[in-house]
């Protein structure tokens, strides 16, 4: 190793997925490295990536790819950074099954005065190593059910792409599964400046996720809660959402007191009655922008609002984008679909969320 390279350490869990391992490791490996001739370029880089595992050998991957870390975590007394990438796991099991030795290791490098960067899952593992007890974080919209359950004392920021903390923001956690772009971007800037941060997203095509990832996420439908009351509801708001006076009729549905209601709703879901019919109409309104051109104020209706003012409020706060932005960013261009999607002549009929 050259002196003056950042040692970047990225530790391989089985859970891992290798997009994020390899993005990373390639991302940093060519700063300073592959724009020839540009102002502070250097031979060696500006980083030094190294992947590490828990023992020596091969490690095959959750996606079935096997992967050979360079170096033993045993065998690593120090590092600048440690970079946590994405982990893949299950709400029932959470973090339960990562492998101990890289989560003592991860806390002692953190000890020993390491920057500590978890990208989507990454920051789970950041959790369950004691490091975001009490400090704000982000992870991928998917896991927020898993972190909320796991890791309570943790306040989740699921607006946010990027959460720093820490002295020095010496603690930082990227949301969305692309993230690991934003963060090794932020690593880039940080030890190489702002010119060769933007060298490096023009040579990979990154970009800032600047709207954070409310316009990424969908609804997820907890239906596993064991409630078969409150599940005959929500399968009920599914074919009825359009309905101004949906809640009042959900309690009646329900056959339970209003109050007794509310409270075994929100038990069962995570959502008030409000909020669950709120989201679910905007997920929808979601769809028909995507696969449509239904105009606005026509969309507006078929979901259940009648002022397009506050049926625009309410996508914006809820998709952190207006409906207008957010039909530009997800609709297919012409040179996939062919041609522009069809325009609707009717509601579409709710989608169920995965895991529901």
């Amino acid at each position: 190793m050259s002196r003056g390279r950042v040692r970047v350490s990225i530790p391989v869990f089985a859970e891992c997925d290798p997009s994020i391992i390899y993005g990373v490791f390639d991302t940093l490996w060519g700063a300073g490295r592959i724009w020839d001739g540009v102002k502070g370029g250097t031979p060696d880089g500006l980083f030094e990536p190294r992947l590490v595992g828990a023992e020596p050998g091969q490690i095959t991957l959750v996606t079935g790819v096997s992967i050979m870390p360079q170096d033993v975590a045993d065998h690593v007394a120090s590092t600048d950074i440690v970079f946590v990438p994405n982990v893949i796991v299950t709400a029932k099991t959470g973090t339960a099954g990562l492998d101990r030795r890289l989560i003592a290791w991860i806390r002692k490098m953190h000890e020993a005065g390491a920057q500590m960067y978890g990208s989507c899952g990454g920051s789970l593992v950041l959790a369950e190593a004691g490091l975001l007890n009490g400090c704000e974080a982000t992870t991928h919209w998917v896991y927020e059910p898993v972190f909320r359950k796991h890791f309570p004392e943790v306040k989740l920021r699921m607006d946010r792409v990027l959460v720093q903390n820490g002295p020095g923001h010496n603690l930082v956690c990227g949301g969305g599964a692309s993230s690991w772009q934003d963060l090794a971007l932020l690593i880039v800037a940080k030890y190489g400046g702002t010119e060769e941060a933007i060298r490096i997203s023009k040579l990979f095509l990154y970009q800032w996720h600047r709207e954070g990832q409310l316009p990424f996420a969908s609804m997820v439908q907890n239906v596993d809660h064991g409630d078969g009351v409150i599940t005959r509801c929500q399968d009920y708001i599914a074919q009825n959402y359009q309905r101004q006076d949906l809640i009042a009729a959900l309690v009646h549905h329900s056959g339970l007191p209003k109050r007794s209601f509310d409270r075994r709703f929100r038990a069962a879901t995570g959502y008030s009655p409000l909020a669950y019919v709120q989201t679910l109409r905007i997920e929808e309104a979601k769809q028909l922008l995507e696969t449509t051109e239904t105009g606005i104020e026509d969309i507006c209706r078929e979901v259940g609002y009648e002022d397009v003012a506050s049926f625009r409020r309410l996508f914006r706060k809820q998709a952190g984008v207006s409906p207008k932005d957010y039909r530009r960013k997800f609709q297919l261009p012409d040179y996939v679909t062919g041609s522009r999607p069809p325009t609707s002549d009717k509601p579409m009929r709710p989608r169920r969320a995965a895991g529901g």
